[in-house]
């Protein structure tokens, strides 16, 4: 039987909409275990930030503290990174390179509302928004961010630091590669791959594998271009850890 549950500190590093977001969830967890009669599982200690003009400042009544290397200084906080967007989805993995902390130090949080099956696992530092479904043997790698109302069905794969925008549907067997980025209301067919640092834009159909590093988009999706020089780099990283290039890998599988 294990021990009563252990309140630690959680530091957020990012100040934008989706760290705003991650804080508010944080809020909500604690909620729910205090409803429970547990003690929370998070004090939501601050947001870490790399814009100067917000530090000292307060972001929805939670402190801005200072930059992002100052989780050095608070080895005892827990971390999520909670930075990107369409216009730069491979940030949150250089955040995350450069910091160089070692995996025990990343946290993962998940509302009390998503619906997470126990057949499914999730990787550290992985988020989970309000009222997600993740329903039979889906494995998330570390670093995912999942937004509200997505739904991942039985057996799907997400590479590290994918994205899934709000209101994606992903049907079984599908496969998104590290760093791909789903876009709001994106539907994605069964068994369909979506390339490493790939993007497919809002409202897609995708009915065909996206291969690595390219942006598609429409109904069916369809390719539009390459993808921004960003995700390009993040590919060729990939490419040059693994000798392949370029490169659909999923990192850091959860059993």
């Amino acid at each position: 039987m294990s021990g009563p549950q252990v309140t630690e500190d959680l530091l957020i590093v990012g100040a934008g909409g989706f760290a705003r977001e991650t804080a508010q969830a944080v809020r909500d967890v604690t909620a729910a275990d205090t409803a429970r009669g547990l003690a929370p599982r998070w004090r939501l200690a601050g947001h870490l930030d790399d814009d100067p003009a917000l530090h000292g400042r307060e972001v929805d009544g939670v402190p801005v503290l200072g930059g992002s290397e100052r989780v050095h200084e608070r080895r005892d906080a827990r971390v999520v990174v909670c930075v990107g967007s369409p216009r730069d989805y491979a940030v949150r993995a250089r955040l995350v390179r450069r910091l160089g902390l070692p995996v025990s130090r990343y946290a993962t949080v998940v509302h009390p509302t998503a619906a997470v099956s126990g057949s499914s696992a999730l990787g550290a530092g992985s988020v989970l928004l309000a009222h997600c479904v993740l329903t039979a043997a889906v494995r998330l790698g570390s670093h995912v961010a999942v937004m509200p109302h997505a739904v991942l069905t039985h057996d799907d794969a997400v590479g590290d630091f994918a994205t899934l925008a709000s209101g994606v549907r992903l049907g079984g067997g599908v496969r998104l590669g590290r760093g791909a980025y789903v876009g709001a209301g994106s539907l994605v067919r069964e068994y369909t791959t979506v390339g490493a640092w790939s993007l497919t834009g809002m409202g897609s159909t995708v009915l065909a594998d996206v291969p690595p590093g390219e942006v598609w988009a429409g109904s069916p999706a369809r390719r539009l271009r390459a993808a921004d020089g960003p995700a390009l780099d993040e590919l060729r990283t990939d490419g040059e850890m693994t000798g392949r290039w370029p490169g659909t890998r999923m990192e850091s599988p959860v059993a």
